[in-house]
């Protein structure tokens, strides 16, 4: 009887202390991240893949310096905005076997780097599939339930805000470099990719989730990596951007359309490609000067394992740079981009 009467005590004390603190201080209880690097926080950490930046140079402008698992130099959006909402200062990866019961009731990312909408991109990478990433948050729907009772946590998770973003990859790797660029054109693949985030979303909205903001892609043929392959003179690909942009006009189509059929799930599309697109084109206006390479090394090619403390040329300061790797912006690109989003795309007000 003591027993029984301890745990519900400490139940009671958790929800007063940690439970509504995040609501006390902004809209959202919590927040979670599901998608690809765009939002991974350091889930790659603990897998047996190859798309990994837990080492430096990764991190070292990250509060204490250290490489997270971020690909990034710094704070990436799923940190930015779970600041910005007054959640918490960054979120932590739902794979990081030190999480305490507090980090759980003010939310985790289940991202992974390299994963996409098709289950083929997250396969041929050997990281977290987005069903695999559900299956994840199903879990962590049990902890918070024991931590503090069902009704509690069903209030959590229905009023929390989660982050979507795939598609990146599925663009870059799936449709680029495997069989699924014979077997489909890319308007018929497109048309699967936003099926299968539609599937998705269906999924979490049966898990009691109500506010989702999804992430269009970045514009990839800007980035360096993509330059690489243009040559010399280093243009965006057009013919990429093309891929992005339709893919991109397809998903925010298919969540209007969501949104008219179930009228109880606020969904909202964020658009990354213009925000960064803007940043590409007129670098100048926001202090940057290098929009051709990345910091990392020559710029041009690395990303993951070939960024690595041995990797020479790597830039000593990363602020005039729009991108830390061949794949990624920097945490000052990520900031300039997520201030956007956050006043045109209504993720406020979901």
């Amino acid at each position: 009887m003591k027993l029984v009467f301890a745990d519900i005590l400490l139940k009671v004390l958790v929800v007063i202390f940690f439970g509504n603190r995040a609501q006390a201080h902004g809209k959202f209880p919590a927040l979670f991240a599901f998608g690809d690097s765009i939002l991974d926080t350091g889930n790659n950490n603990y897998l047996h893949t190859m798309i990994k930046s837990n080492f430096p140079p990764y991190g070292r402008d990250f509060p204490g310096g250290i490489p997270t698992g971020r690909f990034c130099n710094g704070k990436i959006p799923s940190d930015l905005i779970a600041n910005a909402l007054h959640i918490k200062e960054t979120l932590p990866a739902y794979l990081n076997p030190n999480l305490k019961n507090e980090d759980l009731l003010t939310g985790v990312g289940f991202a992974s780097a390299g994963s996409g909408n098709d289950n083929l991109t997250a396969t041929i990478l050997g990281v977290l599939k987005l069903s695999e990433q559900l299956r994840l948050f199903k879990e962590y729907i049990g902890k918070l339930k024991e931590i503090v009772g069902e009704e509690r946590a069903n209030n959590i998770i229905s009023n929390s805000l989660c982050l979507l973003s795939a598609g990146n990859n599925d663009i870059a790797v799936s449709h680029s470099m495997t069989a699924r660029k014979m077997h489909y054109a890319f308007p018929q693949y497109a048309a699967h990719l936003v099926g299968w985030s539609s599937d998705f979303l269906k999924d979490l909205y049966g898990l009691g989730v109500r506010r989702v903001a999804v992430l269009s892609t970045l514009p990839l043929g800007c980035l360096p990596g993509a330059r690489t392959v243009g040559g010399l003179l280093r243009p965006c690909l057009v013919h990429v951007n093309k891929k992005a942009q339709l893919f991109n006009s397809m998903l925010s189509s298919k969540l209007d359309s969501m949104k008219n059929d179930v009228p109880d799930f606020k969904l909202t599309f964020v658009d990354v490609y213009t925000p960064l697109l803007h940043l590409v084109n007129n670098p100048e206006k926001s202090g940057f000067t290098n929009v051709l390479k990345g910091c990392c090394g020559t710029g041009t090619f690395e990303l993951g394992v070939h960024c690595n403390q041995f990797t020479p040329h790597t830039c000593a300061n990363a602020s005039p740079y729009i991108f830390w790797d061949s794949g990624h912006p920097t945490q000052k690109a990520y900031e300039l981009v997520v201030s956007n989003i956050l006043q045109t795309s209504g993720i406020t007000s979901v």
